[in-house]
């Protein structure tokens, strides 16, 4: 049994404009499942999509959620996040500052990805609800992992801050990563399988 870490699905990125219709009503499926899996976190991550559309796509995924206790984070637009009633917003190291979105959408959760322990340290201290750190291993994208050492530092380095990994987590590695000090972990590939997130439903997250 999982002693209850944060999970946090992240979603493939795969929909465009031109498929949105029909690969929204697939990706919203997985949003539920997601949901009745108990995980924490999912964040709409779909950079191909006019701004429109991703507003559609999270008011439907915020309406599927409305009774579970999973939250639903927008990929860097605090403004969408705030119009569809999401719960928060996932900052990158190059979107606005922590301090910028706090004093116009103070209700969001926020969160940012990282990629240094002197970055999670700055996150801590900016107050942010949690950091994601990575990637931890090879993933198909990003070759230049940081490895579990790296991940020991930047759990260390604000004790007390939830730090997430990211970046080629999966079954035989989750367990690693939550002994390096870890609060949980996010994925895409590996979350983002209807198989995998049975694994969740029979397990607790």
């Amino acid at each position: 049994i999982l002693n209850a870490p944060i999970v946090c699905l992240i979603t493939e990125g795969r929909l465009t404009n031109e498929n949105f219709e029909s690969g929204s009503k697939n990706l919203l499926a997985t949003i539920k499942s997601t949901f009745e899996a108990g995980l924490t976190y999912i964040q709409i991550r779909e950079k191909r999509l006019s701004a429109k559309n991703v507003f559609h796509l999270t008011s439907e995924a915020v309406s599927i959620a409305r009774d579970s206790p999973t939250k639903i984070l927008v990929n860097d637009r605090a403004d969408i996040a705030a119009a569809a009633r999401a719960d928060g917003v996932q900052l990158t190291e190059a979107s606005l500052s922590i301090s910028v979105i706090r004093s116009a959408f103070p209700d969001l959760i926020v969160g940012v990805s990282t990629h240094s322990v002197s970055s999670v340290e700055n996150v801590a201290k900016s107050g942010a609800a949690f950091a994601l750190f990575g990637p931890v291993f090879p993933t198909h994208g990003k070759e230049n992992a940081q490895g579990i050492d790296e991940l020991s530092k930047a759990c260390a380095v604000a004790p007390g801050f939830p730090v997430l990994a990211i970046g080629g987590i999966d079954e035989t590695n989750y367990r690693r990563v939550l002994a390096a000090g870890c609060a949980g972990f996010a994925a895409i590939r590996w979350l983002n399988d209807e198989t995998h997130l049975r694994f969740f439903r029979e397990n607790g997250s």
